[in-house]
């Protein structure tokens, strides 16, 4: 199991990989970046994520310092370098490096960072059992670039740590106006009846590339979609709760603000998802996540 650091198109291994102090991705959180994960040693929808990371950039005015392709081709290389039989990548994009200044013109040459890491997957008894989640209010600091997937994570870090606090698995993030948007890093949904209901992106959410492969695949677990905002409420009230992100899938919600969800178990809905979309990327004859 390796692990590997590409920067700007160089390999190293990651005790000899460097950066310097003045990149303002260090000094500001002046970067964005995806989370990419392997099946079959292929990294799953590679093409959707860094093309996300070019939006993501535009939004921020940081350039591309190469085109989506050849961003594309560095994280295979990276990948096949590292050789795990399963991986995840997290690619960065920031400013560059430049004297301290809020200006953003001190910075003139964009740094791209690869990491390569083996893959650890959730314990199989949080897909069996669920996991408990709470509800924090906050600012963050993408709200000023929406739909941006921003290196400036402080907010998120900070709703963890309470949410660690006690003993929960990660926060629902609300807005200014009591909406849920997100988690922290998932997108959250909730199931009533036969009816999957996530909110829109207009709702300040960062779409994630499970959540739309979520959304397209839903039929195939018998729900119909629908896109809105969340209150408390909706969640409190659900039949079923889950997240989605890169490296969990779906992960159901059991417990909310410590309040059970439903039946206080995994929903069938939620795990005839799951297994729907493990059919999508083309693990549909490996074990179900809940059984290890």
């Amino acid at each position: 199991m390796r692990r590997i650091a590409c920067i700007d198109g160089r390999l190293h291994a990651p005790e000899d990989a460097k950066v310097s102090v003045y990149d303002r991705g260090f000094l500001y959180g002046d970067s964005v970046f995806e989370t990419i994960r392997t099946y079959g040693g292929r990294p799953f929808a590679l093409d959707e994520h860094v093309r996300r990371l070019e939006r993501s950039a535009a939004q921020v005015a940081i350039p591309m310092p190469i085109d989506p392709p050849a961003f594309a081709a560095e994280i295979e290389r990276a990948l096949a370098a590292a050789a795990n039989p399963e991986s995840y990548v997290r690619a960065t994009l920031t400013r560059g490096s430049g004297p301290p200044g809020l200006d953003p013109r001190l910075a003139t040459h964009p740094l791209r960072v690869i990491l390569v890491e083996p893959l650890k997957l959730l314990p199989a008894a949080m897909y069996r059992d669920g996991v408990s989640v709470i509800t924090h209010r906050t600012e963050r600091a993408c709200d000023a670039a929406h739909g941006a997937k921003v290196g400036n994570y402080l907010a998120s870090v900070l709703a963890i740590r309470k949410a660690c606090d006690v003993g929960a698995h990660e926060a629902l993030i609300l807005n200014t106006a009591g909406q849920i948007v997100e988690g922290t890093t998932s997108n959250v949904f909730v199931v009533q009846g036969r009816t999957l209901i996530t909110p829109p992106e207009e709702a300040g959410i960062l779409a994630g590339i499970t959540r739309a492969h979520i959304l397209a695949i839903a039929g195939e677990a018998g729900l119909s979609v629908a896109l809105r905002p969340l209150v408390p409420e909706d969640v409190h009230t659900a039949d079923e709760v889950f997240l989605s992100s890169s490296l969990r899938e779906i992960l159901p919600v059991v417990v909310v603000d410590g309040a059970p969800i439903g039946s206080g178990k995994p929903g069938a809905h939620t795990q005839a998802l799951h297994l729907a979309f493990r059919r999508h990327v083309g693990m549909g004859d490996a074990k179900a996540p809940w059984e290890g």
